[in-house]
């Protein structure tokens, strides 16, 4: 099919995983290896059920519309196939020739895809409810009102989003009668008993990324790679942007705020970024340059995972891989049970319980 246009990639800037396929999007554009290149369009409600729900079914964002027009939702998705047709930088390593590197580079991304969604999930809604100090929410309407395309300034925008937080979440009482994202903080895990355990656990990862990052700029050297990106989802939009946990960031992990400057790749001089020089007067007083990046700029030698990743990879172990043990057993026995007919539909990825499985996804139901 003939191109149409660039890539397009329909997001929000507080969107947890649109801030992974951005960054990803804009190094593979600044290192040459999308000569389409891409725009990001906000997406507002109008574009949200006009456009993107009728293409692809879903009003999740991000999406991504092909040069071609085809559509693609998934972040994974979306990075596995422009890598396959652009795979120059390539951002997952080979498989065949840096297995140890590979292998790190998906259970870090699974780690921030799937379990580190929960605390920054957690850290942006605790900081919205109306009896919690310090909050955020003043903030954090105005990103949501970001996307009503009626608003014409920024204080009809905040106000919108304070409409949509009461009308969709039922702020005033989400302490009694929670639903949408404060029913989807159950959903996910976060509790009255489990809430200190998240916490200890998000403090405990951001120390040890703190500690990575103050002697190796990315996860495996001095360019970014698939664990990076993957990172970067709930670093960036929740963590770092968000005023509470932003400050928590930068006051008690510089560092690690220094790798969200620079793997985003603005505002970033200070943070010395992927395709940035460092400069040194010759002999005969002309620049002479080198990377600003630590590790000579590449990813390290002979598939080397550096010593102070591994204890993020313990995390992976010693946290996720129990519940995904049980999960999978749990899944298993749904399977071979009444409760469900071979080929039969399964519930979908999701904050809150799927509809039509409400029963087996709540309480003490089969899933």
């Amino acid at each position: 099919m003939a191109k149409e246009h660039g890539y397009r990639l329909f997001s929000w800037e507080h969107s947890y995983f649109s801030g992974k396929v951005r960054a990803y999007l804009r190094y593979k554009q600044r290192m040459g290896g999308l000569p389409e290149g891409f725009e990001d369009i906000l997406a507002t409600n109008d574009l949200v059920f006009g456009l993107l729900l009728p293409a692809t079914g879903t009003i999740a964002v991000p999406q991504l519309q092909q040069p071609d027009g085809a559509w693609i939702q998934d972040s994974s998705e979306i990075l596995d196939t422009i890598e396959r047709d652009h795979p120059s930088p390539r951002v997952i390593p080979d498989p065949g020739r840096t297995p140890r590197q590979c292998l790190t580079s998906y259970l870090i991304e699974f780690l921030a895809d799937e379990w580190m969604i929960v605390q920054g999930f957690w850290e942006r809604w605790r900081h919205t409810l109306p009896d919690v100090e310090p909050n955020h929410a003043a903030y954090n309407a105005l990103q949501w009102g970001s996307g009503d395309a009626s608003t014409s300034d920024a204080a009809t925008r905040e106000a919108a989003g304070h409409e949509f937080f009461e009308l969709a979440f039922g702020l005033s009482e989400a302490r009694t009668a929670p639903r949408g994202v404060y029913e989807g903080c159950i959903a996910l895990g976060v509790n009255d008993e489990t809430e200190a355990a998240w916490d200890l656990s998000a403090w405990r990862i951001l120390t040890l990324l703190n500690a990575h990052f103050g002697r190796h700029d990315f996860c495996l050297g001095g360019q970014p790679s698939l664990g990076d990106f993957g990172l970067f989802a709930p670093l960036y939009a929740h963590l770092y942007r968000d005023p509470v946990p932003g400050f928590v960031v930068r006051e008690s992990f510089p560092q690690l705020a220094d790798w969200v400057d620079r793997t985003n790749g603005t505002n970033a001089l200070n943070a010395r970024t992927y395709d940035q020089k460092l400069y040194s007067l010759g002999p005969d007083g002309g620049l002479e340059a080198r990377p600003a990046t630590t590790d000579g700029g590449a990813l390290l030698a002979e598939d080397s995972v550096p010593e102070t990743l591994l204890p993020l990879l313990g995390v992976f172990f010693e946290e996720m891989w129990p519940v995904l043990q049980s999960a999978t057993r749990t899944l298993g026995d749904f399977l071979d049970s009444e409760h469900h007919q071979r080929g039969g539909e399964l519930p979908g990825k999701s904050f809150t319980p799927s509809p039509g499985f409400e029963h087996h996804q709540q309480g003490s139901g089969a899933l």
